[in-house]
């Protein structure tokens, strides 16, 4: 087995996957730590952290950060998410010690230098008014926020523009030294890299790190309901979803299956029915977001003022088919979808090194390919069934809409209408 797995005293854990006939690697080190760790005063420090670790330390100027990547012909990114913050370095196979030294150094020795800060704020006010002015991104910070309302997991990534120009070099160094531990930490790299190698890396330049003490975050807690934004968009943006399953609860698997068959791509249900056979938007599909204690489960299209109000009862009866009639044939589809998918990914050193990262976060370990595949396989078309029936008709629906959604129906009709 190509993959191997060595936690250090500290906890940290660190990951290869050998990939001999490579000659780069990427290498990467992921933090249980997202914006749902966020205190209420914190909201955006995650991201802005991101953006910050590249802004000089105490050995390094952000140039020399940039150009020490550079001029061995690697890259350096980042990236946050609700519940996990990863840092990223690709680099040929003889500077594996060089991008795991620069990621090293930039979560442990960053500076947050007054400068820097108060122009990377200007940056992330930039990108908070760009995310607003693009409803496709939009729509989905008001679903998430009528889906946990009130709650760290419901509020947007970015932050919002009064939070994040509130920010000080201390607040970003309380944040880090509470959530950046060793037991919340996993270095996973993927490519032409020695596994032996890399820990010894660690062991040295990570040697300092506090081994544990970051908090949990607050639970979860679907509530479900409504956010609408009234605009001047051409399009009406919609998402309308239900409490889905988190990543190690019972129906997990099934749900990320019915989200294929309903909307993953030109053969599913709502594809066919509400794009090809009636012409009601250009774009529509379903998906599963899993969290460590929750999810949710949607689905998103965008259309014109005219369409919505046929639009929703079309898609909600697709929903309502759901719990009445998958076919075996439907799954296996999607079957030989998720094994292809799982298969292309291990193509790419980028995809390997991430996803051995979130398997270890999310599950305590790597998770062998054919473990997945057989988990996969082990799904009937009356699960499925089941599983939609469970998540379209208990519980609240969300509603999220941005643009001309006057005839958007509302939380209860919704709910109505697949009760019915």
């Amino acid at each position: 087995m190509s993959v191997q797995s060595t936690t250090l005293d500290n906890g940290m854990v660190v990951l290869t996957d050998h990939m001999s006939h490579l000659e780069s690697a990427s290498l990467g080190v992921w933090v249980k730590a997202g914006a749902r760790s966020e205190r209420k005063t914190e909201h955006g420090i995650s991201h802005l952290l991101e953006h910050m670790a590249f802004k000089g330390t105490t050995s390094r100027t952000a140039l020399e950060i940039a150009e020490a990547i550079e001029n061995v012909g690697g890259d350096l990114n980042a990236a946050t998410s609700i519940e996990h913050t990863g840092y990223f370095a690709r680099v040929l196979k003889e500077d594996v010690v060089l991008g795991a030294d620069i990621l090293a150094d930039i979560l442990q020795n960053s500076l947050f230098d007054e400068d820097e800060l108060t122009r990377e704020k200007q940056v992330i006010v930039q990108e908070i008014g760009a995310a607003r002015d693009n409803p496709d991104d939009q729509v989905f910070d008001l679903f998430q926020e009528a889906a946990f309302p009130s709650q760290p997991i419901g509020r947007t990534i970015l932050g919002t523009v009064d939070s994040v120009r509130e920010f000080n070099p201390d607040t970003i160094r309380k944040y880090m030294n509470r959530n950046y531990v060793g037991d919340h930490m996993v270095l996973a790299a993927a490519g032409n890299v020695s596994h032996e190698g890399l820990v010894d890396v660690a062991r040295e330049r990570f040697a300092d790190l506090k081994p544990n003490g970051a908090p949990a975050p607050q639970r979860a807690e679907y509530q479900g309901g409504q956010e609408r934004l009234v605009s001047d968009h051409e399009q009406a943006h919609i998402v309308v979803g239900f409490e889905g399953r988190a990543y190690n609860a019972d129906g997990f698997y099934a749900a990320q299956v019915l989200a294929s068959i309903l909307g993953g791509g030109m053969s599913s249900r709502l594809f066919q029915e509400v794009r090809e056979k009636r012409g009601l938007c250009y774009s529509v599909y379903s998906f599963h977001w899993a969290f460590a204690d929750s999810g949710v489960f949607g689905v998103a299209a965008a259309t014109g003022e005219d369409e919505v109000a046929d639009l929703v009862p079309v898609v909600l009866d697709e929903l309502k088919r759901a719990t009445e009639n998958i076919t075996e044939e439907e799954v296996v589809r999607v079957r030989n979808q998720i094994r292809a998918g799982l298969l292309m990914s291990l193509e790419s050193p980028s995809a390997r090194a991430g996803q051995l990262a979130r398997q270890q976060i999310l599950w305590g370990r790597p998770i062998p390919m054919m473990e997945t595949v057989d988990r996969i396989n082990a799904i009937t078309a009356q699960r499925v069934q089941d599983i939609a029936e469970q998540i379209f008709t208990q519980g609240n629906p969300t509603v999220a809409g941005i643009g001309p959604i006057g005839n958007l129906a509302d939380v209860q009709a919704i709910g109505d209408h697949l009760r019915r």
